[in-house]
């Protein structure tokens, strides 16, 4: 199996313990530590999975993926994770929006449970070994090229590789017939040099829409400033949803910004008319809008042409119009992206029509298996993309070993 990231890991698990005592899994990964991935995630504490426990709701989800995980959430969801881990010793923890974590907040909680399960089932775990080059054997079968120059045969591949962010990622698979669907970064930052928001690195609204005016693409939800732009699940989302026609627009494009979502522009003045009639003796940046956080208001408030000494009892009803607009839809100019550290997560890869999702089994390379990210699937943030990691491992294990992918008990 190639791979050592959670999709890899879950595969070999499930195959190795089906196959106890063969000793015929091997885990080869590229890099010098496995489950690198999971480390970082959820700024060290990994959201493991979401808590939502209807398969067709959860595949809701997926930009791209949601037909093929249907039926494979059928088999083992969100509640088979949680059953999993918790049944070896890893109890988890559903927070407001979903996310579900270790109680330890540590993700080295749960690489320590992948690794102790992975050894107790006999699987050999090989770092600094990646594929670099596949052939079919003679008759069946693999023979692999390492980087270190060694050649390995198999009787199955499993790859999980991760997602490819550049067409090579996916080399592998194109060698023994497939092709990709071309990859684009999914789950960024935005980039924005605007006077509204520089300096407010860390200001949080709670609940914003943002929207790409010209498309569909809309989000609610939280929304961070940051040093280079805006962050946030929102933006997450939207960035997830839009990855290919943001890509198209080379992340050069207006955003706009309702920060009272739900209201509109008749709505919002009748706030700001109702904020002077109660504050009328105060300065107008002293006092905001309750949902709007002081700092983010004092900027909206200059925007509309309103000075710091401008007191409530002076406001005009243009300037009134002029800050109803900045509430409802602020528009910034968005000049790059940067990719979600936590996340890293890719659009793009084997076209999922070239797998059977009842085994992750390849259609066009009989013996070769697919998990994780390096097929075309992609979710929002939130533990869906490692749920999915979860999933087709665990379907890709067991099918290796010849065993039905019936739900996990």
């Amino acid at each position: 199996m190639a791979g050592g990231g959670a999709a890899g890991f879950f595969a070999a698990i499930m195959c190795a313990e089906k196959l106890r005592g063969t000793g015929g899994i091997t885990l080869l990964e590229r890099g010098p530590q496995f489950l690198a991935k999971v480390k970082i995630s959820g700024g060290g504490r990994c959201n493991i999975t979401h808590g939502c426990f209807e398969p067709r709701a959860f595949a809701e989800r997926y930009p791209r993926g949601e037909r093929a995980l249907i039926g494979a959430f059928h088999r083992f969801q969100a509640a088979d994770t949680v059953r999993w881990f918790e049944s070896r010793g890893v109890k988890l923890k559903t927070e407001p929006d979903g996310r579900m974590f270790p109680i330890t907040d540590n993700s080295q909680t749960v690489i320590d449970c992948l690794l102790r399960a992975a050894t107790d089932a006999g699987v050999k775990l090989q770092t600094q070994r990646g594929v670099e080059r596949v052939t079919r054997g003679a008759e069946v079968g693999f023979e692999l090229t390492l980087n270190t120059g060694e050649k390995i045969l198999c009787n199955k591949l499993l790859l999980a590789t991760g997602g490819c962010r550049a067409a090579a990622g996916g080399a592998l698979a194109v060698s023994l017939g497939h092709t990709l669907a071309s990859p684009v970064p999914s789950l960024f930052t935005f980039h924005v040099s605007d006077a509204r928001v520089t300096g407010l690195s860390g200001v949080a609204v709670e609940r914003a829409t943002v929207s790409v005016p010209g498309t569909k693409l809309s989000e609610t939800g939280p929304v961070l400033v940051t040093h280079w732009g805006l962050s946030g699940p929102a933006i997450l989302r939207l960035s997830a949803w839009g990855a290919r026609e943001l890509h198209a627009m080379n992340y050069q494009f207006p955003l706009r910004v309702n920060w009272l979502p739900g209201e509109n522009f008749a709505s919002a003045t009748k706030l700001v008319q109702a904020q002077r009639e109660k504050f009328v003796a105060r300065k107008i940046w002293n006092a905001p809008l309750s949902e709007v956080p002081v700092r983010l208001w004092e900027r909206l408030a200059e925007a509309a042409g309103l000075t710091s000494e401008a007191r409530w009892a002076t406001l005009t009803r243009n300037a009134t119009h002029a800050l109803a607009r900045q509430l409802i839809e602020s528009e910034f100019r968005i000049t790059g992206k940067s990719l979600n550290k936590d996340e890293f997560v890719t659009c793009g890869g084997v076209k999922l029509n070239e797998v059977d999702f009842r085994t992750m089994e390849s259609r066009v390379c009989p013996g070769l298996f697919f998990a994780g990210e390096l097929l075309d699937i992609d979710g929002i943030t939130g533990g869906f993309n490692f749920q999915a990691a979860w999933t087709t491992g665990w379907i890709a294990g067991l099918a290796m070993t010849g065993q039905p992918a019936a739900c996990e008990q």
